[in-house]
């Protein structure tokens, strides 16, 4: 059994460890609920934006517009990497990573596979395994808001309208609860006609005004920045969901540890108490027999 002293020692530094994880677990907590309040408004909105782009995509030809949805064979893929800047959330960023290898590996095997990245974990672990990552935006989270994320979607839709890709993901953790993160590959382009289904309302037919043309030349284009944007909130209340509950077992953790420490402690000193006892009642005994 360990000495006194290092067990004491054990207890404060465990100590200052829990204290740390819980700061951390509150610190998480209250990001979190402005994140989920974040992607809470913002997520109907691009549902129902998502699903009016379907709908328009599905009736274009190219001369329209429909340059988004165009379909090629798969040759040149592009992946955008949604994590976090920072670590001490669980599974959180290592989930990205490999689903990004599986793409790799799988889905894209033999392909033409280029990353932008968005926050550093991705973007610095694809890059030590080898991914061409051509784009990295660590900075995005500093002040995360709609104009910080068009732009990196405006390069994407314009790469895969010039050819130079045939198929964009996005890779990134679909915020559920703040326990559950799902981490998703989400076709960003082309833009996937809507879902055959008995819903009457999954093929509507729509009333332009003004023209057809000047509509879909704004609606596409700002329903895919609002989906990248959404994909980064989702990401960013995931991030907070994830890191609060990984300290939040941390925490606990902590605390089982130090009420084992205190225990073992607790009996090392009794041990050596009794100890100290015994020897004086045998020194006292000795000098009566002498």
């Amino acid at each position: 059994m360990a000495g006194l002293k290092e067990v004491r020692e054990r207890i404060t530094s465990i100590g200052s460890t829990m204290q740390i994880t819980s700061a951390m677990k509150m610190v998480s907590a209250a990001k979190l609920r402005r994140a989920q309040d974040a992607i809470t408004r913002m997520r109907p909105y691009a549902e129902k934006l998502k699903e009016i782009l379907e709908n328009l995509s599905a009736s274009l030809d190219a001369s329209e517009g429909g340059a988004y949805s165009t379909e090629r064979p798969i040759e040149k893929v592009l992946i955008i990497a949604v994590s976090s800047n920072r670590g001490l959330c669980g599974g959180f960023n290592s989930n990205i990573n490999k689903k990004v290898l599986s793409l790799a590996s799988d889905v894209y095997a033999g392909k033409d596979i280029s990353v932008i990245s968005i926050g550093k974990k991705s973007g610095e672990f694809l890059k030590r395994r080898g991914f061409n990552v051509i784009e990295r935006n660590d900075s995005v989270y500093d002040d995360l808001n709609f104009e910080v994320i068009a732009p990196i979607a405006e390069k994407a839709m314009a790469a895969f309208v010039a050819g130079e890709y045939d198929r964009v993901d996005i890779v990134y953790n679909q915020f559920k609860n703040a326990a559950t993160q799902v981490c998703v590959a989400e076709q960003f382009l082309p833009v996937a006609p809507p879902e055959k289904t008995d819903d009457k309302t999954a093929d509507t037919d729509y009333i332009f005004e003004p023209k057809k043309e000047e509509i879909v030349l704004d609606l596409i284009p700002r329903s895919l920045k609002t989906q990248l944007y959404k994909a980064t909130l989702d990401s960013h209340a995931s991030e907070h969901g994830a890191r609060m509950t990984a300290m939040h077992k941390a925490t606990d953790n902590a605390g089982a540890l130090l009420k084992e420490l205190k225990l073992s402690y607790n009996k090392a000193r009794q041990a050596s108490i009794t100890n100290e006892i015994l020897e004086i009642v045998g020194g006292a005994a000795a000098l009566e027999d002498g």
